[in-house]
């Protein structure tokens, strides 16, 4: 490789494109069904890799909605045992089964979840034909659960009725970006490879040759994601999601009803504000609606009291993580 197609690679690599790391919601609702909303479903993608986050009754047919090919899941997420967030995941696993599916499948979820669908499969006599390989999340502990080499995802403790967790994605930080004007036309690729890594390029001697701080600059900003749902107002949450670029938080009442909201473990869009500006968040998605509530322009109003970075969860919608 010349040293020009070198340097495009290098730009190439540190400029980050459109779609490169978003979330897709493919359903914002609470518990009770409703026409035109369905349960939580989410879809992180990085790259060319999806995660799909709950997995609510239809999140198959969303995902078909949303043409999010099922078969290109390898991750799955499952925050608690209540069914509005799980309830979709045997028909999904058995459908990808059926479309002769050979490729690992990883779900992440709290303990039970794997008795639940070993009895599923056991009375229908379904047989995966894939590996599904199952690891239980400490409801208790924030967690690496996948190390990837660009991308984390860790498990968040929320507040809820039953054990419950959120997960938190963050992308590693590229490598450095080369100072074309600065670089020796006779520089070699070896050179540029470790200055891009990071390192300074020093001659057997001890000569420093080229210094990282001279001829590089940090790669792009990493991004970071992070589902909290469900959950009632948490003190510790706001330390874990500090400084995230976008955080989904849970508001499934307004603070008409904080006292219901407490007592179901549940959050106001008020409180997942103050969760939102307290931590010093991007933006603040707030999502999970109780069916209470016919529309939802009250949330978005109550939320932007105390954090303006506040949207609500779209269904269908793709937001950017930047």
């Amino acid at each position: 490789m010349s040293m020009t197609e070198d340097l495009a690679a290098d730009a190439k690599a540190n400029t980050k494109p459109e779609g490169h790391f978003t979330v897709t919601i493919l359903g914002a609702g609470s518990a009770t069904p409703m026409l035109g909303r369905h349960p939580t479903a989410q879809v992180v993608t990085y790259d060319h890799d999806h995660f799909l986050i709950d997995c609510g009754e239809g999140t198959q047919f969303r995902l078909i909605e949303r043409k999010i090919k099922p078969g290109r899941l390898q991750h799955i997420f499952i925050s608690h045992l209540h069914g509005d967030h799980y309830f979709g995941l045997a028909p999904l696993l058995s459908s990808l089964n059926l479309s002769g599916r050979t490729e690992p499948m990883y779900l992440y979820g709290p303990r039970g979840l794997d008795e639940v669908l070993t009895t599923m499969f056991r009375v229908s006599d379904t047989r995966l034909g894939f590996p599904l390989h199952f690891t239980v999340v400490d409801p208790a502990t924030p967690t690496v659960l996948v190390d990837l080499p660009q991308l984390t995802v860790e498990s968040i403790p929320l507040e809820h009725r039953i054990t419950c967790s959120g997960y938190l994605f963050r992308e590693k930080r590229g490598k450095r970006k080369l100072l074309r004007e600065k670089l020796p036309a006779d520089v070699s690729v070896a050179h540029m490879k470790q200055l891009k890594a990071g390192h300074d390029v020093i001659e057997e001697d001890g000569t420093l040759l080229y210094d990282v701080a001279t001829y590089t600059t940090p790669g792009p900003k990493p991004g970071s994601y992070a589902f909290c749902s469900d959950t009632r107002f948490s003190e510790p949450l706001i330390e874990w999601v500090k400084g995230v670029d976008v955080l989904y938080h849970e508001a499934t009442f307004l603070d008409t009803h904080a006292e219901r909201a407490g007592e179901v473990f549940h959050s106001t869009a008020r409180q997942a504000a103050s969760v939102a500006r307290q931590a010093g968040v991007g933006r603040l998605i707030i999502g999970h609606f109780s069916s209470r509530y016919k529309e939802f322009s009250a949330f978005l109003e109550e939320a932007r009291t105390v954090f303006d970075q506040t949207m609500l969860a779209e269904e269908g919608r793709t937001y950017t993580i930047d």
